[in-house]
């Protein structure tokens, strides 16, 4: 997307030399263009009228300073508006921030086959590399073959605890997890990651065993995993999880 929009804007910028302001008419075409470069990137119509409208209610009128062309000086403003626009929401440093006397839960859920595992794995080791904190590793996946034996192989690769599921709950998630969450507790651990097994659809099942799992474990953060290469579908969705769950966040895996 940014590769089209820079090569676009490039172009257009040079047909705008000359002039000493913004104005509608000099900034119509780059704002088509730019309306174009968003839509071919699949990013939602919603949010393409409202960046448009940014655009235009910054743009329009603003004098041009002597070095700069009005072109240059609309790539600066739609510069800006890009990192307002993907910015964190309210800006506030709440990310896996350690609750006093407990760990901090993560929960990581979404479809099958979009990484949840292996982005548990890198979230484990950017705690324990950026943060310096005590990480618990816990499959709560009991559905995909060889989920929790992945999970241990990281794990293994990346000098991270992981907790062993006994024999006797190994076909109950919600079981693992009530248990991982006392040897967390009795062990001291700053942080807790919690993989979550997959479906190739959403089903109710799904749903209502990942919702008793949420509300057993009550989560700091849920997160959850999608394949950036979905476009639109993926946020379809992101909004039926959350529907039965309370996501916090959302990974976007490149897989």
């Amino acid at each position: 997307m940014f590769e089209s929009l820079t090569k676009k804007m490039a172009a257009v910028a040079k047909r705008m030399r000359g002039e000493t302001r913004i104005t509608e008419q000099n900034s119509k075409e780059m704002l088509a263009e730019i309306r174009y470069a968003l839509l071919e990137a699949d990013v939602a119509l919603p949010v393409v009228k409202h960046f448009i409208s940014k655009l235009k209610e910054k743009a329009l009128g603003q004098d041009v300073y002597d070095s700069l062309t009005p072109g240059q000086a609309l790539i600066g403003i739609v510069n800006q508006e890009l990192i307002e626009l993907l910015k964190a929401e309210g800006n506030t440093p709440s990310f896996l921030q350690i609750t006093k006397n407990e760990p901090h839960i993560t929960l990581l859920t979404g479809l099958q086959g979009v990484g949840k595992t292996t982005t548990c794995g890198k979230l484990a080791h950017w705690i324990s590399k950026k943060r310096k904190g005590k990480v618990l590793l816990v499959s709560c996946d009991t559905q995909r073959p060889a989920a929790v034996a992945q999970l241990k192989t990281l794990a293994d690769l990346i000098n991270t605890d992981f907790f062993m599921i006994e024999k006797s709950i190994e076909k109950d998630p919600l079981e693992i997890g009530k248990q991982a969450l006392r040897f967390a507790k009795a062990n001291l651990y700053d942080y807790m990651i919690i993989d979550t097994a997959g479906r190739l659809s959403i089903n109710q099942e799904m749903m209502t065993q990942l919702k008793l799992l949420s509300t057993s474990m009550k989560p700091s953060e849920t997160l959850f995993v999608l394949d950036s290469m979905q476009g639109q579908t993926a946020v379809e969705v992101a909004k039926k999880f959350h529907s039965s769950i309370p996501i916090t966040g959302i990974i976007l895996t490149n897989i």
